[in-house]
C-alpha cells in the first residue's frame, strides 16, 4: 500500500502570495486564544515526567502514531523525547506505546499550540523541536491553518533554538524559510532528502512511492 501514496496537488506554484502580510501580523500582535484544559493536564504530565531528570529535550511535534518520537528517543539517548499529537487514535496505535519506547520517550495527546506557549510561560525549553511532515494543507485558501500562518507561529523561537522540518511538498518549507526570516532570523535553503531508515510511517509511504522528500533546519541564532 505504501507505493501508492498521492503526491501534494496544489493551486499553488510558489509561496502564498499574502505570506508576509499575515504572518507579519501575526507577529506584531499578542496569541490569546485560552488554553484548554486537557492541555493543561497534558502539560502537568510532561512536568511530572521531567522532574528531576537534567536530561536536555527534544520535542517532536505532530507526531502522529509516535514512530518519529521513539526513534529520535533512540537516536539521543541522552535527551528527553516528547511527541505531541491531538489524536487520540493516531498517538495510541501500536508503535506508540508498549514495550518498545524507550524510557526517555513520553506521548502527550494535546494541541501543540497550547503546549508550545504553556512550556515557554514555564521556561521549559527544548535544545531540537521537530516537526515531520505536517498536514500541508495545499490549497491556497486554506494557508493560515499552515504552522507559519497561525498566530502561535512568532512564538517558536522562544520554545527552542532549532527546529528541523520535512515535507514532500518543498513550496510548505520555502514558505516556512520565509516566515522564519520575518521573525528576524537568517533564511535556509529548502535541501532534498536522503532516505536512509524512515523516521516517520509517512516518511516510509512516500518514499516508497517515488516521491521527492524536503528537509530545513532553521536557528533562532
Amino acid at each position: 500500500m505504501f507505493a501508492n501514496s498521492k503526491e501534494v496537488s496544489s493551486n499553488q506554484s510558489g509561496l502564498y502570495e499574502h505570506l508576509e502580510k499575515v504572518v507579519c501580523r501575526h507577529r506584531d500582535s499578542e496569541y490569546k486564544k485560552p488554553i484548554q484544559a486537557h492541555n493543561h493536564e497534558a502539560f502537568e504530565q510532561l512536568v511530572v515526567w521531567i522532574d528531576g531528570r537534567s536530561k536536555p529535550l527534544i520535542m517532536d511535534s505532530c507526531c502522529g502514531t509516535g514512530m518519529s518520537t521513539v526513534n529520535l528517543a533512540k537516536q539521543h539517548p541522552e535527551h528527553l523525547v516528547v511527541g505531541v499529537d491531538q489524536s487520540k487514535v493516531r498517538i495510541t496505535k501500536p508503535g506508540s506505546g508498549g514495550e518498545d519506547v524507550p524510557d526517555n520517550c513520553l506521548f502527550l495527546r494535546a494541541n501543540c499550540e497550547d503546549v508550545w506557549r504553556l512550556c515557554i510561560e514555564a521556561n521549559l525549553l527544548f535544545e531540537k523541536h521537530y516537526i515531520l511532515y505536517p498536514n500541508p494543507w495545499p490549497k491556497a485558501d486554506h494557508f493560515k491553518r499552515r504552522w507559519h500562518g497561525h498566530p502561535v507561529f512568532s512564538y517558536l523561537p522562544r520554545l527552542s533554538p532549532y527546529i528541523h522540518l520535512r515535507s514532500n511538498w518543498p513550496v510548505y518549507l520555502a514558505e516556512f524559510a520565509k516566515a522564519w526570516s520575518l521573525l528576524g532570523y537568517t533564511e535556509y535553503a529548502v535541501e532534498e532528502l536522503e532516505v536512509g531508515s524512515p523516521l516517520t510511517l509517512f516518511e516510509h509511504k512516500y518514499h516508497e512511492s517515488g516521491q521527492h522528500l524536503y528537509q530545513l533546519t532553521v536557528t533562532a541564532s
